[in-house]
């Protein structure tokens, strides 16, 4: 099965094909998640769990506040995140971006913005440590009380690992920023206590992304600014509140009967494919949270291959079919042109989809799915805010269309197989799903309003009680403190997933040998005119914002490239041919092209929609990242043949 983010609710989307396929004989799963995989992997790493960093609404506690890679007015997290930051700048509070891009958050937010070359974060994160350390600015108390592994950082830090010291001078020479800038930023962040460095998922999504994370988490802690208010742990996912379910077997926290009408809850039943697999060699697999580590499963980097090859390849199955909902799978997953040739290797492909997308194009069948609107369904706000959402069915199922549900419930009758969960009805199935979350009280209350608003006394500070209590609540990690370094990680003896945070180049890098022949570093950031792939198809959206490599002005003139023109940007995976915008807010050697417009190949094999994912890599590092900013590429003009038929 293929699954995606496209819907957010409870009850639809993958969930009821998840049962349905756990009831027919399982099903290959995948493992890993394109935005956050990296970030993911380095707070469980660190911290031992995902739910890092502070309500937004103790920014205004900070004294400075570090946007690292972040484009909040573009890419939502928490729908007050802008008026939040809006306020902090107010306040007179300091904001730093750091970004290859000037984005409309650095140009609208930032004090200053420092561009950096992309997939360098970690040489300035680790040289910024180099001057804390150097100039004794770090707060040797907390790393004494709160920490393991700083000693072994600070070698490799100082260069008596390997020789190499990584003072900003080393960063200047990979990263590009002057090593003054460095040396300011480092005291800066080391001074300002409280301090906020929001480590964004967009460096995390490059080669050894993880390492990008995790250096950033170890600064946090070098500096003294987790568990405070005015600090922030980066990592993987902010709170507002601390989400807690009902444990089973444990104490009842509040009255069950407040979900009125419960019905006797059925086993939920497992995937009998990667139930009680052994783990990956390379998973957090001693940790309980992130990734599910079973063996059986295939990273969605290596779907491709996985099909191609098989168990030939040490893959766990030879896949014949894919069973693919709440996706644009081919168009938001790397290397695109695989991905054709691999759906056209399967026998049979199905799919639930309201419109003809790239991926329903290779479909066998297409399940015309009903929309958000049609069906009831709840929702937890995305980064944990402090209220849920109750999706009131507005309009009956229009056409042919049925829910994800309904579709589930009538491929088992017609395959002769009951299942005790799907056969309830919606209602049935959500208080279910509702009943384990303690801080929804009354479930008929929440779907007659719509909504269901969390009581919070104060701003979520991430490790509070583990600072303020560290006897008795430790962190969740293999040592109960932050693992500087990860003793878990060091047992798997992994060469380029290092315990503590290293910084690495790679075969896409810009030293690579490959730059000689595609010397232009490409990007892929999220647009504000879509969601992914949603809202692509639309042409008043075009309008405002057309799709375009944006390409700064001294890589567009030696190439003859002005403002408008029709470009190919291409490698060996690839072309692609869109106008091209030439502008300062890039810096050389780097192109952007935003990610989720739709593929649309011409008969040459050139996609005139300009789907970045048609040159990005189908590989991943050892911690799960996804490379989706780390692909070297050219740029040329297109100059149109004049020969018929070309």
């Amino acid at each position: 099965m293929v699954p995606g983010g496209g819907n957010q609710g409870m009850i639809h989307g993958i969930i009821p094909i998840a049962i349905m396929l756990h009831q027919i004989g399982g099903y290959t799963r995948m493992w890993g998640a394109p935005s956050y995989e990296g970030a993911l992997f380095a707070s469980m790493a660190t911290y031992g769990t995902m739910m890092t960093g502070n309500a937004r609404e103790d920014l205004l506690n900070s004294k400075l506040i570090i946007m690292w890679g972040w484009n909040p007015a573009n890419t939502i997290w928490e729908p007050g995140t802008s008026l939040m930051l809006a306020k902090t700048k107010e306040k007179g509070i300091k904001i730093i971006a750091i970004d290859p891009i000037f984005t409309d958050s650095a140009a609208i937010l930032a004090n200053q913005w420092i561009p950096i070359r992309p997939g360098t974060d970690t040489a300035i994160l680790i040289a910024m440590a180099y001057t804390i350390i150097k100039e004794n600015l770090q707060d040797q108390a907390f790393l004494d009380k709160y920490t393991v592994g700083f000693d072994k950082f600070k070698e490799y830090v100082m260069g008596e690992e390997d020789g190499v010291e990584k003072t900003p001078q080393w960063a200047e020479k990979i990263t590009s920023v002057p090593s003054e800038v460095i040396e300011d930023l480092a005291r800066e962040y080391a001074t300002s206590k409280p301090a906020a460095l929001i480590a964004g998922w967009g460096p995390a999504r490059t080669a050894f992304g993880e390492q990008y994370s995790r250096a950033a988490n170890v600064l946090c802690a070098i500096t003294g600014n987790i568990g405070i208010n005015g600090g922030y742990a980066s990592g993987f996912m902010r709170a507002y509140y601390s989400r807690e379910r009902i444990v089973p077997g444990g104490k009842k926290t509040r009255d069950i009967s407040t979900i009125e009408e419960m019905p006797k809850k059925p086993r939920l039943q497992d995937n009998p494919v990667d139930f009680r697999a052994p783990p990956r060699k390379d998973a957090l697999y001693k940790i309980k949270g992130g990734t599910n580590p079973a063996n059986t499963r295939i990273h969605y980097n290596d779907y491709y291959e996985a099909i191609l090859q098989g168990k030939k390849a040490g893959y766990p199955a030879d896949i014949k079919m894919a069973y693919i909902a709440g996706t644009n799978r081919l168009n938001q997953f790397s290397n695109v042109n695989k991905g054709v040739k691999a759906f056209k290797s399967l026998e049979f492909i199905v799919i639930h989809e309201q419109f003809l997308t790239p991926t329903a194009k290779f479909a066998d069948i297409i399940l015309p799915v009903n929309t958000f609107m049609e069906r009831n369904d709840a929702a937890v706000p995305w980064l944990g805010s402090p209220y849920y959402i109750y999706l009131n069915k507005a309009i009956d199922s229009m056409y042919e269309s049925k829910s994800d549900l309904e579709i589930c419930r009538e491929l088992l009758k017609r395959m002769g197989i009951k299942s005790s969960l799907l056969d309830l009805n919606e209602d049935q199935i959500l208080r279910l799903f509702i009943a384990p979350r303690k801080d929804i009280k009354n479930y008929n209350k929440m779907r007659r309003d719509g909504y269901y608003k969390v009581k919070v006394e104060e701003p979520f500070v991430a490790f509070k009680d583990q600072i303020e209590d560290p006897e008795n609540k430790p962190f969740p990690t293999l040592s109960g403190k932050i693992e500087i370094y990860c003793e878990h990680i060091a047992e798997k003896n992994i060469p380029l997933m290092p315990p503590i945070p290293k910084y690495f180049s790679h075969d896409e890098h810009y030293d690579s040998p490959k730059a000689n022949k595609y010397p232009l570093q490409l990007i892929t950031p999220h647009n504000k005119r879509r969601t992914h792939s949603t809202l692509n198809m639309i042409p008043w959206l075009e309008e405002i914002e057309p799709h375009a490599v944006w390409i700064n002005p001294e890589d567009a003139k030696p190439r003859k490239i002005n403002e408008g023109d029709l470009v190919d940007i291409y490698n060996d995976r690839g072309r692609i041919r869109i106008p091209a915008k030439v502008t300062e807010r890039v810096i050389p050697g780097v192109v952007v092209v935003y990610q989720g417009s739709w593929y649309n190949p011409n008969k040459e094999g050139v996609d005139l929609g300009g789907c970045a994912n048609v040159l990005t890599n189908d590989v991943h590092s050892p911690g799960g990242a996804f490379p989706m900013n780390s692909n070297l590429v050219q740029v040329e003009l297109y100059v149109k043949k004049q020969a018929e038929g070309l």
